[in-house]
């Protein structure tokens, strides 16, 4: 029986395997699906997660997920997917089964320590894929880059510094403020790198208008709700090992919101009254 581990008054969290609760999701209910997967590295996510499978499984496992999300995004949704180039090259051949491609962003990653006979990976990846034509695409602005010591520009703009919007530089396909954080005060979950709150944001803000619906079936530190939350997006997400995180993280973030009656029926989210009995039988929620 799966039920909500977490309901707020934009979202609702299920403490359940993110496969399993996607098979009971009717079809087309997302605006922006945003993954941040597991990259089977051997990684020591201080749970029980394995990640280190063979390699064929792992990517049985990704193509299921990946196309399972497809089903859930509505025409003109948008479905973004953070991971290692290596990785991203077979994500964007699932996805190019169902979706249109638009972008390769390429996220800086700070460091210079060789890698044997490789050159030094210096970004991560963010696919971004369409369900057709976007039906929404919000231009954003980025800060004019200045030095944090003397304050002038890092760039040199030709002559035209005068001609650039006071409101900032258009945002490119190349991000260089979203390096992990790795400094344990930014991290919801002890030892483990937390992905930045700015990339969540800019897809959700990119892709989605106010009360449009974003899913992120890997929740981890929960950045995408609380991305969401702070931006009026409703959200549904699934985590099977660490919601207490994002608890404390939301609750801290949005005492009035956590544990709230959210504002849309969750219902109407699955598929038929077995799966609908599934999900939410024994439920308490307060009311606003």
């Amino acid at each position: 029986m799966i039920r909500p581990y977490l309901t707020t008054t934009r979202g609702v969290l299920f403490d359940s395997d993110c496969i399993k609760t996607m098979r009971l999701l009717r079809p087309e209910i997302a605006d922006c699906i945003f993954a941040d997967p597991p990259f089977n590295l051997g990684k020591d996510y201080n749970s029980k997660f394995n990640d280190k499978v063979e390699q064929a499984e792992y990517y049985d496992w990704c193509r299921e997920w990946i196309l399972e999300g497809t089903r859930l995004l509505k025409p003109g949704g948008a479905f973004f997917i953070y991971a290692t180039p290596e990785i991203a090259v077979r994500f964007a051949g699932f996805l190019n089964e169902r979706l249109t491609f638009r972008h390769w962003i390429a996220l800086s990653m700070k460091g210079t320590y060789s890698r044997g006979k490789k050159l030094y990976p210096a970004h991560y990846t963010l696919l971004y894929y369409t369900r057709g034509e976007p039906n929404t695409f919000n231009g954003l602005r980025t800060p004019i880059p200045a030095c944090r010591h003397c304050g002038r520009d890092i760039k040199d703009y030709g002559g035209h510094r005068n001609k650039l919007n006071p409101e900032g530089l258009n945002l490119t396909d190349f991000w260089e403020d979203t390096s992990p954080n790795r400094h344990k005060k930014y991290k919801a979950r002890k030892g483990v790198n937390e992905l930045k709150l700015i990339i969540p944001e800019r897809a959700i803000l990119i892709s989605t208008n106010p009360g449009d619906f974003v899913f992120d079936p890997f929740g981890g530190g929960g950045s995408t709700y609380q991305a969401a939350e702070m931006h009026g997006r409703n959200w549904l997400g699934t985590e099977l090992y660490d919601c207490h995180y994002i608890k404390t993280r939301l609750t801290e973030s949005f005492p009035v919101s956590v544990n709230r009656t959210p504002n849309f029926n969750i219902m109407d989210l699955f598929t038929n009254e077995n799966s609908k009995s599934k999900v939410l039988r024994g439920r308490k929620r307060k009311s606003l």
